[in-house]
């Protein structure tokens, strides 16, 4: 039984839950220049610390460590370390090449997570997937950098495209089981990466990993940074036929309730949804407790809304324990029946 089957066969009877927060938790760890760097990297020409990608090769017992903490509490999909691993935002760093070992080493470490998890929990399978996080990248195919000249461009669509190909190709040679573009604000960098998990399954011939897509909505306005309605958004995407649409990122669960419920009337396919636990503070900390995220997500299962929950920022396996806890009495959104056009 391939991926996508066992997916949507879990997808009919249960919510399934995903992983809260990694730079919420590596912070915890109160790693330091050096500890980014590691030996590979004592020496190198520029500032790293931040670079929590990077993480997965000088430090991955601590990326494995967090992995198994979001299976301990409950997540069925945990994400790979990826969210910056393309040569684009990595050009921050001067490492652009280490782009496709980067991924190849986040899917490694996420997969031994798993084998370690069932290991000590003395399990010989469970309904449990690692998904590549796809980033949204640091440069928009949409928005010009340059207040003065709205025509300029910091990158091309073919540049962009590219980079998501060598992410891509890294994740599934790492042996990831899902590929999920993610906190979208600009549906042309989504559609890029479109455009390059189709080429690079074509290119291959390998079968196709199932696709999550979750996009983001900014403000109180109900459109993503880029300007588009969900609604817009969501027609933007669908050609990429993916498992699951949602949101997640910028809004904490409150926040983000109407336009789950939006979502969950027009979706053809399952809905996700993992929302920041609560809005940042004055220190830019986040300060909702698991409890109360757990709560109003419990609110959107009873509606009948969703069928993937889980966290984003600020949230931590404790978040993911309560939301875990709390989806266990409630029915998945059954798929609606779509009329033919």
């Amino acid at each position: 039984m391939n991926t996508e089957t066992r997916l949507r066969k879990l997808l009919e009877n249960q919510i399934l839950i995903i992983d809260g927060a990694m730079g919420t938790m590596v912070q915890r760890y109160k790693l330091q220049e050096a500890d980014y760097r590691g030996e590979r990297f004592r020496d190198w020409h520029t500032d790293v610390k931040g670079n929590n990608d990077l993480l997965c090769i000088t430090q991955p017992h601590i990326i494995r460590e967090i992995h198994k903490k979001y299976l301990q509490a409950g997540a069925n999909i945990i994400e790979t370390n990826t969210f910056n691993a393309q040569v684009i935002s990595l050009a921050d760093y001067d490492m652009q090449p280490l782009a496709y070992e980067l991924n190849v080493a986040a899917a490694k470490v996420a997969r031994e997570a798993i084998a370690e998890y069932l290991a000590e929990n003395s399990l010989q399978s469970a309904d449990v997937f690692v998904a590549g996080a796809i980033g949204p990248m640091n440069k928009t195919l949409s928005l010009s950098p340059d207040v003065n000249n709205p025509g300029y461009r910091a990158v091309t669509f073919d540049e962009v495209a590219d980079a998501y190909y060598e992410q891509i190709k890294g994740l599934v040679d790492g042996g990831v089981d899902i590929l999920v573009v993610e906190t979208i604000f600009d549906t042309l960098n989504a559609k890029a990466a479109i455009y390059a998990i189709n080429k690079y399954f074509r290119d291959t011939k390998k079968e196709k990993l199932p696709v999550m897509i979750s996009g983001t909505i900014t403000d109180a306005s109900g459109r993503t940074l880029s300007g588009q309605t969900l609604e817009a958004f969501y027609i933007s995407v669908m050609h990429a036929n993916p498992i699951s649409i949602g949101l997640n990122c910028a809004l904490g669960a409150e926040q983000m309730r109407p336009h789950i419920e939006e979502l969950a009337q027009i979706a053809a396919c399952y809905v996700s949804a993992y929302p920041n636990a609560g809005l940042p503070n004055a220190m830019g900390e986040y300060d909702e407790s698991p409890e109360h995220t757990a709560w109003v997500i419990s609110e959107w299962a009873k509606e009948g809304w969703v069928n993937l929950v889980g966290g984003c920022c600020g949230t931590t396996p404790d978040h993911i324990a309560a939301i875990a806890k709390s989806m266990k009495k409630y029915s998945p959104r059954p798929l609606p029946e779509m009329e033919a056009a």
